[in-house]
């Protein structure tokens, strides 16, 4: 009987977002950012056209190129990377999100991208370039009229993670930085910092927020100590979030345990055994993973495709419940 439930449920959540299609458009440009350079964006669709192999930063995906956007009343969800990430470092979940039938899209962050790592320590200017995506897409994205303006959520990773919780409402306090690298001046974070002291007094930080994001995915969220019960008090969509139980990079409890405890609602949580920081990359090709082992190496008997399949399918299944 539980295994039928399961079955009954899984099919209804697939409803919820709307048809499955046999094919993923995808879309590249840039979009005007009026404070900098422009945007890099990509974007992923259901479509009906016939998809093809193509290369995509180093890596492959099948989707067709430039295709006619498939449906009407679609949910958009956002897509922030990680520190010098970019707009395709999220391709598995991104395609699979429009195969079942939302709308996504993704940027490279101008100044802490892997094509821009200028200034990563402007964090503040995530949120605010999440929002100018959000603007686009809604109002002049040339298939806007099909996006259903009430059900946008957000979804990021590290930075990213940070990024989606303060453009949901978050007002993290910088201030806590100094003490948190003093006492664990090993940590990624903290090294960043040494290499970019130019952190500004939290009074001249202007967080941006975007009240339109109606659901958040963070996975392993940056900076999750600079979050108390105040500074997320205004979060009050429904949150899914993920950390490896092995993340090297944002050690436990101090980043997505910390936005856990903090979080006015309990968050739907996922804790991965045997995961780093990295798994929650999609599994890389040979060519980028003898360029960047760094990322694209998993601990021993940890399977990042198999993994992967289910985060792509809860994450899904998340947005497909809290965007209907």
């Amino acid at each position: 009987m539980r295994t039928i439930l399961a079955q009954v449920f899984a099919a209804f959540i697939a409803a919820a977002a709307g048809p499955a299609h046999a094919a993923v458009g995808f879309q590249h440009f840039s979009i005007t950012d009026p404070q900098g350079p422009p945007i890099e964006v990509g974007v992923w669709y259901p479509t009906g056209a016939a998809p093809k192999l193509e290369a995509i930063e180093g890596n492959q995906q099948m989707v067709a190129r430039d295709a006619a956007v498939e449906g009407a009343g679609l949910p958009l969800v956002v897509i922030s990377h990680g520190h010098e990430g970019f707009y395709a470092g999220h391709r598995d979940t991104a395609e699979a999100l429009a195969n079942a039938g939302f709308v996504v899209a993704a940027l490279s962050h101008n100044g802490d991208s892997s094509r821009d790592p200028s200034n990563p320590i402007a964090i503040w200017q995530r949120p605010r370039q999440l929002k100018l995506l959000i603007d686009y897409m809604l109002g002049a994205w040339g298939d806007h009229d099909r996006i259903d303006a009430n059900r946008v959520g957000a979804f990021g990773f590290s930075a990213g993670g940070f990024t989606v919780l303060v453009a949901a409402g978050g007002e993290p306090d910088l201030g806590t930085v100094t003490d948190h690298c003093k006492a664990h001046p090993a940590f990624e974070v903290c090294q960043i910092v040494q290499q970019h002291p130019s952190l500004p007094l939290q009074a001249d930080i202007v967080w941006t927020h975007d009240p339109r994001i109606k659901a958040v995915v963070s996975a392993a969220p940056a900076l999750g100590f600079a979050f108390d019960r105040k500074a997320l008090a205004a979060v009050r969509q429904p949150v899914q979030l993920w950390r490896g139980e092995d993340d090297e990079v944002l050690p436990h409890p101090y980043y997505a345990e910390a936005v856990r405890l903090a979080l006015p609602e309990p968050p739907e949580m996922h804790v991965v055994a045997d995961a780093g920081h990295y798994d929650f990359l999609p599994p890389c090709s040979a060519k980028l993973a003898a360029r960047l082992p760094a990322i694209c190496t998993s601990r021993p008997g940890f399977d990042r495709a198999a993994f992967h399949e289910r985060f792509d399918r809860d994450v899904v299944a998340f947005f497909a419940r809290t965007l209907r």
